[in-house]
């Protein structure tokens, strides 16, 4: 019976947590479809999301309110999903690795954008916060978001549970590396275009990972492929 009820309380908790991740794309979402309304003159197809936000936008109050669950309950969902996994040794090592990682970007990136907030919106980075948002803690969160999506892409190929979640990370990793590349070679007046793939990829992706909490997908042990 305490086993029993220990089980409940683990679902009911990993169900509430997978809810977070889809708490945290519509916070952030209502806050990058609303915010440009508070900003004068703000082109979403050349500037990017962070302008929004930076500390002399005239956008930032409204965006710390509509984004004020993005990160706190994106966190939530990515660190369950890290927990669930680590509880089950049978899932594989590539797997486990892969979320791992995720998580760690989440925290990377509500750790260091909270400390190094865009000082400027616009392509002047003369600020020292400004240079580490961009070329520090961007450049981390990116590459971490990579390397765990690959990881958990080809985790997807090779296992029967989690084929879902595989097609989705690499969903993400398409759009990531259309983002990233795009933002590094199409002309300027489309460079918020591609940002927005890559910031888009992650934050939809972590609520994939909170709709596998809420199916259990993640807490349940794998099922070995037949031979």
């Amino acid at each position: 019976m305490n086993m029993s009820r220990t089980k409940s309380l683990i679902s009911r908790a990993a169900t509430a947590c997978g809810a977070m991740g889809i708490i945290s794309l519509v916070s952030y979402c209502a806050a990058v479809a609303f915010s440009p309304l508070a900003y004068p003159g703000y082109d979403w197809m050349s500037q990017a999301v962070s302008d929004l936000s930076a500390m002399n936008a005239p956008s930032r109050e409204l965006w710390n309110r509509l984004a004020f669950l993005h990160g706190p309950c994106g966190l939530v969902c990515a660190t369950a999903a890290a927990v669930c996994v680590a509880r089950r040794r049978s899932w594989s090592r590539l797997l486990r690795a892969g979320i791992y990682l995720f998580a760690c970007m989440e925290w990377l990136s509500i750790v260091g954008y909270g400390l190094f907030p865009l000082e400027e919106a616009g392509k002047d980075l003369s600020g020292f916060s400004s240079f580490m948002h961009v070329y520090v803690v961007t450049t981390g969160v990116v590459l971490s978001s990579i390397v765990s999506l690959v990881c958990i892409a080809i985790a997807g190929v090779r296992g029967t549970g989690t084929r879902a979640l595989g097609t989705t990370a690499g969903i993400a990793l398409c759009m990531m590396c259309a983002g990233a590349i795009g933002t590094g070679v199409a002309p300027e007046r489309y460079f918020g275009i591609f940002e927005r793939l890559s910031v888009f990829a992650a934050v939809g992706f972590n609520a994939a990972l909170g709709v596998s909490l809420m199916r259990g997908t993640l807490s349940r042990p794998r099922r070995q492929p037949n031979h």
